[in-house]
């Protein structure tokens, strides 16, 4: 962990986006703000003035206090303490999709380890609109620090769901009327481009060289490929996953309009 809390306690976030974006969604979540002594920058001034608007202490402090608090992290001056991260049902998920009028769009993530991963496919979520994203309870990255920076704060707008049982979820949403895809190098897959992204979807994403698990892979509906036109065997998975996600929000537009 990028941490140095304990995560069923409390958590650190750092760095600019990540901290203002905390701040805006769940302002009663965070207990403090330091910023490093002598940081005076407009970037800075809006996040101390989004953190005090809304009622958040905000404290000076050396340099060197909130580096240790960031750890290895690129904390660019400034670190919040806050509680734990609020993980949802998936059936949440579900159920905003639907008070918003719109079919489901779920990512699931099949084992994801890396937090920068993990944090990229959060922020390809939020901005392509999906309502929210699945990760395995055991054996796959949680929601760090680490994570948080690299989805630029994106973890505190997405709906993410921590769950024990993954094949077991991707069944319960097939039963609601979820089609399943799975993503990956197959090449008999079914081209993203012609897979209909506009029914209740939700993408697999496999773990970083692996890809999807044999067991997860037998239980989608259909497996997706991306076609591409260079030499390189295959995208990495925050790469594909912002490609599927970006179809489906051009197909949902297209039918839209």
């Amino acid at each position: 962990m990028s941490e140095t809390e304990n995560e069923d306690q409390g958590r650190i976030i750092f760095g600019l986006r990540p901290v203002e974006e905390l701040c805006r969604a769940h302002p009663k979540d965070v207990s403090v703000i330091y910023v490093a002594e002598g940081l005076r920058t407009p970037d800075v001034a809006r996040v101390i003035a989004v953190a005090k608007d809304r009622g958040i202490a905000v404290q000076w402090r050396p340099r060197a206090l909130v580096a240790d608090l960031a750890g290895k992290g690129a904390h660019q001056g400034i670190v919040a303490v806050a509680g734990a991260y609020r993980y949802v049902p998936v059936p949440t998920m579900l159920e905003a999709a639907a008070a918003q009028g719109q079919a489901p769009l779920l990512v699931l993530l099949d084992g994801l380890t890396d937090p920068q991963n993990l944090g990229a496919i959060v922020r390809s979520a939020e901005v392509f609109g999906a309502h929210g994203v699945a990760i395995p309870d055991h054996k796959a990255a949680p929601i760090t620090a680490g994570a948080i920076k690299a989805s630029a704060g994106a973890t505190e707008r997405v709906r993410i769901a921590r769950v024990h049982n993954f094949l077991g979820s991707i069944d319960k949403l097939r039963e609601s009327g979820v089609k399943v895809w799975g993503t990956g190098a197959d090449e008999a897959g079914v081209s993203v481009f012609d897979a209909d992204l506009t029914v209740p979807t939700a993408f697999v994403v496999g773990s970083e060289g692996r890809g999807m698990r044999e067991a997860v892979s037998r239980r989608c509906d259909g497996t997706l490929r991306i076609p591409m036109a260079g030499q390189i065997a295959s995208l990495n998975a925050s790469a594909a996953a912002a490609i599927v996600l970006y179809e489906a929000m051009r197909q949902r537009l297209r039918g839209a309009t």
